[in-house]
């Protein structure tokens, strides 16, 4: 059951649920009546992703931190249906509220391990026990400057863990890009090498052609000087070889 008290923090309502089911919660200021939205929140809550979101109602915000499966061990997995929700007035801002959430989200983790707890089995208000807990944050978080001082440096470490994930992945985008870029570059580099290549191979193609040419013109003026040379010393000196063809060819007409 929901425990209350009459300490004065701005922050009013606090609860943990799994999906719509409250586990734990605990109302600061029962004449606020801020619990009753809760029940109009929880519905509307996804845990397809990790989300931390802000409603606005009236002079209250609503804000909550809700997990997703994806953030826990498939041995964990009911822990990615839980959220972590307060309500306080809107003159609070953000940073205290949202840095109180993720003090209650570790502690509430620490005293019910996700790797040994089912959440999506326990009955409504099953984690009763915690409501002390909620309690005693909520007061130090929402009543007492070095608690609210603490709330704002707890949210300020998870803005400064959130930014060295993004610059993280702003890196890996970066170098993927000069990974892209110094590809491309070498793709354009083989493609000139490929051009240079082919025009070489046609130059060196014609080259060659010619040099067969000259040789074959130069094979078929051996041949033909070879082919002279054997007629001349069959039939003669060259100076004599008309006259000893005629000679030849007379001997050929008396036989």
């Amino acid at each position: 059951m929901a425990s209350s008290s009459s300490s004065s923090t701005p922050l009013l309502y606090s609860c943990i649920a799994y999906n719509t089911t409250i586990l734990t919660e605990h109302t600061a200021s029962a004449s606020s009546q801020a619990s009753s939205l809760a029940s109009l929140v929880l519905p509307k809550i996804p845990h397809s992703t990790p989300t931390k979101q802000t409603y606005t109602h009236g002079a209250h915000n609503i804000h909550y931190i809700a997990s997703a499966p994806s953030e826990h061990p498939a041995s964990a997995a009911s822990a990615g249906g839980l959220s972590y929700l307060v309500i306080c007035k809107a003159e609070l801002g953000r940073r205290i509220p949202f840095g109180y959430l993720i003090s209650i989200k570790d502690a509430f983790l620490k005293q019910y391990d996700p790797q040994t707890t089912d959440f999506a089995s326990l009955p409504p208000y099953g984690a009763a026990a915690f409501n002390t807990t909620l309690k005693r944050l909520m007061h130090e978080q929402g009543a007492t400057e070095a608690g609210q001082n603490d709330a704002i440096k707890t949210a300020q470490r998870e803005i400064a863990s959130v930014r060295e994930v993004m610059e993280e992945n702003i890196e890996r985008v970066l170098e993927r890009g000069e990974r892209i870029d110094l590809l491309v570059d070498k793709t354009d580099r083989l493609g000139g090498s490929a051009r240079d290549f082919r025009v070489r191979s046609r130059g060196l193609r014609r080259r060659m052609w010619w040099k067969n040419v000259r040789l074959m013109a130069l094979l078929c003026a051996v041949v033909v000087f070879l082919i002279y040379l054997f007629v001349g010393f069959g039939c003669g000196l060259p100076g004599e070889l008309c006259a000893s063809l005629r000679c030849c060819w007379g001997e050929m007409d008396m036989g």
